[in-house]
């Protein structure tokens, strides 16, 4: 959500950019290694009770974070709305499959994985138009309030008996699946998606007052229209997979993120800001449709290597590797800013995309030499 009010945010707290942008840093690095931890810690809580917990503390924190005197108090708020969202993402999956039962369990874990896409995606250009009108607290305001409403709908709509009983993966097991050498190696083509992505993404409102004549309200139309960008590369990517298979949709996606990625630095380096726009503006909806295009191909990827009974913790691992890319990337463009400039964000994203789609055919690769040994394959 803070991506598209770094600017404000600095000014106020009387910090640099780049410190600023080390928020973001954090809330996905406590998200990562939080989550699973904290789940299998809390496998034998009540579902329903841990979800509203998890949620009611979210809200609260927002809430502290709207209030936050400085730097620090901040910071402390954005620990504590990362363990809270590691917690109740896991077990909203988790309750979502018990309450639709074996035979619509894949629908309720679409619906619940699809909101949460979108909330990602949307979050940066709404928090952004608020953010320019009222101010970057009222972002948190605002959060605060919807957790409230969605605590409330918790409390309220499901039955107290839903959720008890549910199994919980250990953190031993969490650990044997992701040792699997082709899993392992998936959610790091997961890390390094997500990383070259919020290398950009964090500094993205910068990066655009900077290389094209926008600014205050009009970056947050752009952020806005890469949500709306994301949101149909979810749908897209849902069919896709379906249709294809899930290799045949991640491999183009990476490439038009490198392309779209190279694109914006390009512009911003070889253009004026007065001719920048419209590239810059084609990098961000190609870069938008294939980030989220990938994400539910790269789900469908793991389920088919874990296997029906692996997927639930593959998948869980799979948010926590993508939060830790997310972590890196925000580091890494704070690396950037620090060692070069705003307009090479985009060649230093471009990198990791590239790191992504050589592991990803390597992948295959692996994958097609174990089938061989196991099959009569042709010579």
């Amino acid at each position: 959500m803070i991506a598209g009010l770094l600017p404000d945010m600095a000014a106020d707290l009387h910090t640099s950019i780049v410190a600023t942008g080390q928020l973001v840093t954090v809330f996905a690095l406590a998200y990562a290694f939080s989550s699973p931890v904290l789940t299998a810690l809390t496998g034998a809580f009540h579902r329903r009770t841990l979800m509203i917990a998890a949620l009611s503390a979210f809200a609260v924190a927002n809430v502290l974070a709207w209030g936050a005197q400085n730097y620090w108090e901040l910071m402390a708020a954005r620990i504590v709305l990362a363990t809270a969202a590691g917690l109740y993402v896991p077990g909203a999956n988790a309750l979502a499959g018990a309450i639709a039962g074996p035979d619509r369990r894949g629908t309720a874990l679409a619906i619940v994985n699809g909101g949460i896409t979108i909330a990602v995606a949307f979050g940066v250009p709404l928090g952004a138009v608020i953010g320019d009108r009222l101010g970057w607290r009222m972002t948190f305001a605002g959060v605060a309030a919807l957790s409230a409403a969605a605590s409330a709908g918790l409390l309220f709509g499901l039955p107290r008996s839903i959720g008890a009983g549910l199994p919980t993966a250990t953190l031993r097991e969490r650990i044997d699946t992701a040792r699997r050498p082709v899993v392992l190696m998936t959610l790091l083509v997961t890390t390094l998606w997500a990383t070259g992505a919020y290398t950009i993404y964090t500094y993205l409102a910068l990066f655009i007052a900077r290389t094209t004549q926008l600014h205050g309200a009009q970056i947050g139309y752009v952020l806005f229209t890469w949500g709306v960008a994301a949101a149909v590369g979810v749908f897209i990517g849902g069919k896709a997979v379906d249709r294809l298979g899930s290799r045949r949709v991640i491999i183009p996606c990476l490439t038009v993120s490198i392309f779209a990625f190279a694109l914006m630095s390009a512009s911003a380096h070889w253009l004026p800001a007065s001719l920048a726009l419209v590239p810059v503006l084609v990098g961000v909806v190609a870069w938008g449709i294939a980030h989220w295009c990938f994400y539910p191909a790269q789900q469908a990827g793991l389920i088919g290597i874990a296997g029906l009974r692996g997927t639930p913790i593959a998948l869980s691992l799979n948010a926590s590797f993508m939060y830790l890319g997310f972590s890196l990337g925000a580091a890494l463009g704070s690396l950037t800013l620090s060692v070069a400039s705003v307009s090479d964000l985009g060649w230093v994203a471009a990198l990791c995309e590239v790191g992504a789609l050589v592991l990803t055919v390597s992948i295959g690769r692996h994958v097609v030499k174990v089938r061989c040994a196991s099959t009569a394959c042709p010579a």
